[in-house]
């Protein structure tokens, strides 16, 4: 999730404004999926309706798990490809398949954690629309880690895996905005304003749940991960920035899938 991709969904004109006719909570919903992918829905939901549904952002992780994960199944299973293949095309929907949204937010989280001076400084050079070195570095390094453990796997866990990776991706990224302090210019601010431990702890037994019913207690362990990485990003982000953005959220995604994985891989090891 991105500052430099909102405007693409949501006109930023709109954001705080109350629409026409309310819509309904259904009606909110949908327009978080609109928002989280490529599907032409055509739902023109303000930031602020689509918000309040932050805390089950997971269900919609668990829908692009199934996508993305099926995907997977049908390059390793029908098609035989080789696993380094398969990884690098199942990435390549995953991140494709959310409009890059998450991605861009990684790059400018990478530009403005390797810069140097205050936090304040650090959030300028975070929006500024040019990509630098940190940005660069900080998308090749999960991005080959990601792909690398999806390589790892066995093909029969493809789908599960997948489906747990995307699940915790949601995760970190609601987790990060539960103890975040918003950026009070930022659209992010409406995420972070609708979460709250109350909630993110429906949030943990759902994606637990969802996790073990999909790969056991491996499944378990995935989403741990993605706990894992949001709880992090909160760290990293109050030592570095103070105040959290979209950019930040759309990072912690990112991160979240890729140590999701990463504690999937280590304990299936483990197990063998």
């Amino acid at each position: 999730m991105s500052r430099k991709s909102y405007p693409e969904k949501v006109p930023l004109s709109d954001v705080g404004k109350e629409p026409d006719k309310p819509p309904s909570g259904g009606y909110g919903f949908l327009g978080l999926v609109s928002f989280s992918t490529i599907l032409p829905l055509n739902i023109h939901s303000t930031i602020p309706e689509m918000a309040k549904f932050t805390f089950i952002w997971p269900i919609i992780g668990a829908f692009i798990g199934i996508i993305t994960g099926g995907f997977g199944w049908l390059l390793t299973h029908q098609l035989h490809l080789s696993p380094l293949l398969s990884a690098a095309l199942i990435y390549s929907l995953a991140i494709s398949f959310t409009g890059f949204h998450h991605l861009d937010g990684l790059v400018d989280f990478g530009d403005g954690l390797m810069a140097h001076g205050d936090p304040k400084r650090k959030i300028e050079i975070m929006r500024d629309k040019r990509i630098g070195t940190g940005g660069l570095a900080m998308l090749l390094m999960v991005s080959l880690v990601t792909v690398t453990s999806i390589a790892s796997l066995n093909a029969v866990y493809i789908l599960p895996a997948f489906f747990v990776s995307e699940v915790a991706a949601k995760l970190s990224l609601i987790s990060c905005a539960t103890f975040s302090e918003p950026l009070a210019d930022g659209t992010g601010q409406y995420f972070i304003h609708n979460m709250d431990w109350k909630l993110l702890t429906g949030s943990v037994a759902l994606t637990i749940i969802l996790g073990f019913l999909a790969f056991n207690y491996t499944g378990i362990i995935g989403i741990v991960g993605g706990l894992t990485s949001g709880l992090l990003m909160v760290l990293i982000t109050r030592r570095n920035f103070k105040q959290t953005n979209g950019d930040i959220l759309g990072a912690s995604n990112e991160i979240g899938r890729m140590l999701s994985l990463l504690f999937m891989i280590i304990f299936i090891s483990w197990s063998v």
